[in-house]
């Protein structure tokens, strides 16, 4: 795909979903806008070239923000229709949150894209993230101060809810699918939240022609996220051997117990930083019990441990904790020379308890 500018051939759409064919089902993200509209076009001509080929669901999640979503919504099932594919309409019920509003709706429509897939028997959910997305999302995750595994920004496939998440234009620029659709002349909805600078995203996208004067233009900053990808694959198998070499220096003699994970602190603090954060981070996460670790609170964590384990052979080598805190539900502990990390006791709520009735104790 030289020319961005160009319309998607039928050989390059071949290529673009040619790991999906073996699928028993695909469920589309189609919102109505250019970038999922060109998915599913590409998508229905790309199934019509396989003598078997998936099927296709066209999923539309209308998440009542906007009146003009339900008209919308239709516009893209007549269209799903005509190209002999079968469309249902989601709803995001209840109320809305005040703030956070874009992260709620994202995780809704994640929600309700996964219920829909096991409801067709399809194994994928298909995204129309673009190049562009891309760029936009690495620059979100710059400014807020991700490490390593945030700014790879979006992978290719991920796994949510039990289904496949696959993003098969990611490397398309959103240009090549505006070309597309006016090859084949299809309309599509206008969003007009995608310029409302209330929005980190609309924002930010609008400072796009600032920094590419600067030479940070879409296909730079995405050629970033595959490096950065890159590199944190690397630290990711770096920090298995670690896990490994943790459990070879125990020679099963640890006092390790189910549902704790146990590592000897002299040969953590042998590893590199970054290693051992993720290492900190998969325990806390696996057996934490209030949802995913920020990286900041596990990097003050480790600094903590640090501060600990450097206090003296006192500090890590009696029975007694040289540290003991919890994290996302997660309860860490150096004692005996070792770091344990263990569900934490559940929270007591407010008013209940011993002496609760008599205003507490």
């Amino acid at each position: 795909m030289s020319d961005d500018n160009s319309p998607i051939s039928a050989r390059e759409a071949r290529r673009l979903f040619a790991d999906l064919k073996s699928a028993p089902a695909l469920v589309l993200a189609v919102s109505g806008g250019p970038d999922s509209v060109a998915l599913m076009w590409l998508a229905a001509r790309w199934q019509r070239s396989l003598a078997r080929g998936p099927q296709l669901v066209v999923v539309t999640v209308d998440h009542g923000l906007r009146p003009e979503a339900a008209r919308e919504a239709r516009e893209v099932k007549r269209l799903a229709t005509a190209l002999a594919l079968s469309h249902r309409t989601l709803r995001w019920r209840g109320a809305k949150p005040k703030t956070g509003l874009p992260a709620a709706a994202r995780e809704a429509r994640y929600r309700l894209l996964a219920r829909a897939a096991r409801a067709a028997g399809a194994t994928h959910v298909l995204t129309a993230h673009t190049r562009d997305d891309q760029a936009e999302t690495l620059l979100m995750r710059l400014l807020r101060g991700s490490g390593i595994a945030g700014l790879s920004a979006m992978a290719r496939v991920t796994e949510r809810d039990g289904i496949v998440l696959a993003r098969p234009l990611l490397d398309v620029p959103k240009s090549q699918l505006i070309a597309t659709l006016k090859r084949a002349k299809l309309g599509f909805a206008d969003d007009p939240t995608n310029r409302d600078t209330a929005f980190t995203r609309p924002r930010l996208r609008a400072l796009l022609p600032q920094l590419a004067a600067e030479g940070g233009d879409i296909r730079n900053l995405t050629r970033l996220a595959v490096r950065l990808s890159r590199a944190n694959a690397a630290v990711e198998v770096l920090t298995d051997g670690a896990e490994r070499f943790l459990r070879l220096r125990d020679r099963g003699d640890a006092p390790h117990r189910p549902g704790m994970r146990s590592f000897e602190a002299a040969a953590f603090a042998t590893l590199p930083e970054e290693v051992r954060l993720r290492l900190l981070l998969r325990a806390v996460n696996a057996l934490g019990h209030e949802g995913p670790a920020e990286l900041g609170k596990v990097e003050s964590l480790m600094a903590a441990l640090e501060k600990a384990m450097s206090a003296g052979p006192r500090a890590s080598t009696t029975g007694r904790p040289a540290l003991k805190q919890t994290l996302a539900g997660a309860l860490i502990s150096l004692a005996g020379g070792r770091i344990h990390v263990a569900p934490a006791p559940a929270r007591r709520r407010k008013g209940t308890g011993k002496g609760a009735d008599k205003g507490g104790s």
